[in-house]
């Protein structure tokens, strides 16, 4: 990303600025510059928002997207990694998914991946009328991501390249033999992929990406591992780190191609006011009713009108009730509930009720 999809340009004031083509570095940044990262202490972090690549445009990549991340700082031990991995794998269940694979790898230590460098180096050497210029170019600066080609020309020389997994150092292996085992334990099904190194230079150890053949040749949805190192170049004390972000766009698309259903931001209710009293008392009531059922979504009708008007948006809106707030109400200390869905009869009950009425 760093050598090709950046975007940079100086402002007004000749000052470099880039825009951020990814939030694990900025996070990082953003917790060592407000001391949040000392002293051994555990930090669980999120983040959403745009991110920005000078890519060539296509369906599920484009050069503003939008990712949502998770980011932990403080916990070397994979425990963390798998808690990450089965936080994202009910998230697919949470949404309906079925079409997505994880893929997991190890990256292993800096000083056995060193040694993997050297070995990966004299190979690719030894074929370099096969690499294409992109491979050339990686081949010094970093070899591992050639094993990340897309080329199919390589492929059957890529497949053929020595692996990382039979070089790693004992810690390594026995950290992701760990790992495998609480992964089999919770029941998660996955791939072992040699060849997943990431996109980002930093990544060490752990990697995983959650996978679908929904979605083409863009069918990553999710990715993460483990930047034990991060932390120590941005110029902190060094600390173990692993996060993972999810592609808003990609996530959408993949929603809608399996026909899983969309929140459609309908409310579960629509306040009508009729009258004076009640429309001097419509926010008090609203906050009333919101405050005694968490998570209660209730829209206010604004701006007057007829009752055939604000009923026809009640229905519209697709709440499930019209809540009717009128001067009577307002007297009575009550409110009427009309169902907009269903068989239901229209009653009025004290407003001291309402909130047992709506939930149950």
């Amino acid at each position: 990303i760093v050598e090709k999809e950046m975007y940079t340009f100086d402002d007004r004031n000749g000052d470099s600025l880039t825009l951020r083509p990814e939030g694990t570095a900025g996070c990082v940044r953003a917790a060592i510059q407000n001391a949040a990262i000392s002293n051994a202490q555990v930090q669980r972090w999120w983040y959403a928002g745009p991110m920005f690549r000078h890519e060539r445009p296509q369906k599920g990549r484009y050069r503003q997207f939008h990712q949502i991340g998770v980011e932990v700082f403080g916990i070397a031990d994979v425990d963390i990694d798998a808690e990450l991995i089965l936080m994202t794998a009910r998230l697919w269940r949470v949404l309906g998914l079925r079409d997505v694979r994880l893929q997991l790898n190890t990256l292993g230590s800096s000083e056995a991946r060193a040694a993997y460098r050297d070995i990966l180096v004299s190979y690719f050497e030894s074929h370099a009328d096969l690499l294409d210029e992109d491979a050339q170019r990686r081949l010094h600066s970093n070899p591992l991501r050639i094993l990340d080609s897309k080329n199919p020309a390589m492929q059957a020389m890529i497949e053929a390249a020595p692996r990382l997994l039979d070089h790693l150092d004992e810690d390594s292996a026995n950290e992701f033999a760990r790992l495998r085992a609480i992964l089999d334990s919770a029941g998660i099904d996955y791939d072992v992929n040699p060849r997943l190194v990431r996109g980002l230079d930093y990544y060490a150890k752990t990697v995983f990406e959650w996978v679908t053949d929904k979605l083409g040749s863009q069918g990553t949805i999710c990715a993460g591992g483990r930047y034990d190192g991060l932390i120590e170049q941005l110029g902190a004390k060094p600390s173990p780190a692993i996060g993972f972000a999810i592609g808003i766009e990609r996530l959408v698309e993949l929603l809608q191609e399996v026909g899983a259903p969309l929140p459609d931001g309908a409310p579960d209710a629509y306040l009508l006011i009729f009258g004076d009293a009640a429309r001097t008392a419509s926010h008090s009531v609203a906050e009333f009713i919101r405050d005694r059922i968490p998570g209660f979504k209730l829209q206010m009708h604004c701006g007057g009108g007829s009752p055939k008007s604000q009923f026809k948006r009640a229905d519209k809106s697709g709440a499930s009730w019209a809540l009717i707030l009128g001067d009577d109400e307002i007297a009575k200390q009550s409110i009427t509930l009309k169902p907009l869905r269903g068989d239901g009869e229209q009653r009025t009950v004290l407003l001291a009720e309402v909130a047992a009425e709506l939930a149950a």
